[in-house]
């Protein structure tokens, strides 16, 4: 009885082996073993994964594929890897950010929350300094909207001696007593010995120094010769007086009569232009910031004859000699003329 199915057996083995590729023979081999023992077939090789490169589900991607794009918080946004700190603010991470000191002049305009005090820090200048070339009184409050100045100055320490007072101070270092004053919040009657004040545009009184055979004969120090101006800057008055040599930052004093016109000594953008008020001494003043990365100033005006955004040319009219803020003399009537952040003034 059991040769039969062994024949049947045979004989299917053979048929698969004419009509099956090899592939599918081994399956339909185990499936046979399995219906004539009743047994399983040997256990198989490890199944492959179902699908192959073609047929798999990719992952879907990020909705936001740009590398570049900007994030960050209201105070601090990244761009290409670089944080880019705010320029000012109240209390932004930029605040507290040290910034480059140079001479340049720039304007500010006042936030929520500002103070005088916030404002000076984060500009690296004195309360002082904002408080005298903006015209406010100590303690005064600052409105959002409001435009300041932030003029940077060279400021000297000056130890207060017995009998000092804010005009003798003043005369020994060449800076104003009013704007001493409001530098530092003091007057006459709160001058006291021994304190440290600052003197806004002060020299340091020079000191003698003994020379061989002379015991108190001093040497004046020499300064650097002029750079050559290379046509860049021309004078801003067509004639006038030199009365004082290179002092402050970089400025110097042009003597002229009352009227005489201002000239642009470059081409450029006027940045301020600041008509009535005391301004820091420089009363009413103009500022032109220039290509080559350099300002001018023009301090002492009878009038202004430019507004702040202008393009001006070399040798446009900008303004008038006269004698407002501080001033000495016997007229008076001068220009202090700085170049900031560029050669030494040849004039």
């Amino acid at each position: 009885m059991k040769r039969p199915k062994a024949i049947t057996f045979i004989s299917l083995l053979l048929l698969l082996g004419v009509l099956l590729p090899a592939a599918a023979q081994a399956s339909a081999l185990s499936n046979i073993l399995a219906f004539f023992t009743g047994t399983a077939a040997a256990q198989e090789e490890a199944q492959e994964p179902a699908g192959n490169l073609q047929t798999l589900a990719l992952p879907t991607p990020a909705t936001n594929v740009d590398p570049t794009a900007s994030r960050g918080g209201g105070d601090i946004t990244i761009v290409n890897g670089t944080a880019l700190m705010p320029e000012e603010g109240p209390a932004g991470a930029g605040a507290d950010i040290e910034k480059p000191k140079n001479s340049t002049v720039r304007t500010y305009i006042v936030r929520e929350g500002d103070t005088v005090a916030s404002v000076a820090k984060m500009h690296n200048v004195s309360e002082g300094t904002i408080l005298s070339f903006n015209d406010l009184s100590r303690g005064a409050k600052l409105v959002p909207g409001q435009q300041l100045v932030i003029m940077p100055t060279t400021e000297i320490k000056y130890t207060v001696k017995r009998g000092d007072t804010l005009e003798s101070i003043a005369k020994a270092t060449g800076g104003d007593a009013n704007e001493i004053a409001i530098h530092n919040g003091i007057d006459n009657s709160t001058l006291r010995a021994g304190a440290e004040i600052s003197v806004p545009n002060g020299e340091v009184p020079a000191t003698p120094e003994p020379t061989k055979g002379s015991g108190t004969s001093s040497k004046p120090a020499g300064k650097p010769a002029p750079a050559k101006n290379n046509g860049y800057y021309k004078s801003p008055l067509a004639s006038y007086t030199r009365t004082q040599g290179i002092h402050g930052l970089n400025g110097v004093d042009m003597g002229a009569p009352n009227g005489t016109p201002i000239r642009a000594a470059a081409s450029g953008d006027v940045t301020i232009a600041r008509s009535g008020g005391w301004n820091g001494g420089y009363g009413n003043y103009v500022v032109i910031s220039h290509a080559n990365g350099s300002q001018t100033l023009y301090a002492h005006m009878s009038s202004v004859a430019v507004s702040s955004g202008e393009y001006v040319t070399q040798g446009e009219v900008i303004g008038y000699v006269g004698h407002s803020g501080q001033v000495s003399g016997p007229t008076g009537n001068h220009l202090h003329f700085e170049i900031r952040n560029g050669i030494r003034n040849p004039f």
